[in-house]
């Protein structure tokens, strides 16, 4: 069968070992496609491996030929799945690849906010400590994480991660789920609301949906104590960010981590980018060498069991 990887350079900018994929068939990949490009090259393609590229009812119906799309990516906002039901085309998506690399990310971010590496890092870079009278020095006040209380919203695979690590730093753990589970340990708290409230670090993990869009507003940022930090590395529409830039200018809160913001990437300066008590990095939480070469072999796994006639994994 023809493969074809339609725009795979976030997934493998040339570090992965592509043999998972090369043995299944035909293989071609595109780093990046324009959407003209797209009806082009998957015009007789079999198999499409897609990241971010939208699959609507005008591109599906350019695509007479294609069988199946494997997602290298959780979410499927860009694939209209009731419009490829309808066409026997079959898609399936990958979960579970990035938990530890995603939640090691949300700790980076948490312990550049609590001890501020980098600025220091800076500071002796020009010549700060040097000139100071003492054998140390900060120009920034740190925080100790033990005994402070985080808030995960979302406790599935990443949020759990990022709550077994949160239990290693000695943290009290508690969370809101859409299930009401039990984890040894921790404390499941019914509404978010109440974990705004009371956490001094709160980490958003949930999927972006009607309910869950700007969960993060004027309103809910007004229960927030003003030491409190906000840590976002699942999808940029769970905060309203205009509303975060407004708390962090009035002190609502302490200090912002962000690895999603809104638009990606940004159009326009974000001021949350330039902002003193924001840190944004680039929606690369997932991208560790190790994690994305898991992702590629889950991948060509899907693919290799719909060979087979046994598809997992369907959306």
């Amino acid at each position: 069968m023809n493969i074809v990887v339609i725009d795979g350079y976030t997934l493998n900018p040339g570090d992965l070992d592509l043999s998972p994929l090369q043995v299944l068939g035909e293989l071609t990949v595109y780093d990046r496609s324009s959407k003209d490009q797209v009806v082009e090259r998957l015009k007789d393609v079999d198999i499409a491996v897609v990241n971010k590229v939208v699959f609507d009812q005008d591109l599906i119906d350019t695509l007479p030929h294609l069988k199946y799309i494997s997602l290298t990516a959780t979410g499927y906002n860009n694939l209209d799945i009731e419009y490829l039901h309808q066409k026997n085309i079959l898609a399936s998506n990958v979960s579970n690849y990035g938990s530890h690399a995603v939640a090691q990310h949300t700790f980076a971010l948490i312990l550049e906010l609590t001890n501020h590496v980098a600025r220091h890092h800076q500071d002796c870079k020009e010549g700060k400590w040097n000139q100071s009278p003492d054998f140390c020095f900060w120009s920034q006040p740190m925080a100790e994480l033990f005994n402070k209380k985080i808030g995960i919203i979302g406790l599935g695979n990443i949020g759990l991660q990022t709550a077994y690590i949160a239990k290693a730093f000695g943290m009290e753990v508690y969370y809101h789920s859409r299930t009401d589970k039990h984890i040894e340990g921790m404390n499941f708290v019914s509404n978010p609301h109440e974990i705004f409230k009371q956490c001094d670090i709160v980490s958003l993990h949930c999927t972006l949906n009607d309910a869950t869009k700007h969960l993060i507003n004027q309103e809910s940022l007004k229960l927030f104590r003003s030491h409190s930090i906000i840590i976002n590395t699942s999808r940029g529409d769970l905060i309203d960010e205009k509303a975060l830039l407004n708390a962090l200018d009035n002190h609502q809160i302490a200090g912002a981590g962000l690895d999603v913001l809104s638009a990606e990437p940004p159009k326009e300066i974000n001021p949350l980018i330039h902002h003193p008590k924001c840190i944004v990095t680039p929606h690369n939480a997932w991208s560790a060498k190790d994690t994305r070469q898991r992702l590629l072999n889950m991948a060509a796994d899907n693919i290799k069991s719909f060979l087979n006639g046994t598809p997992k994994n369907l959306i």
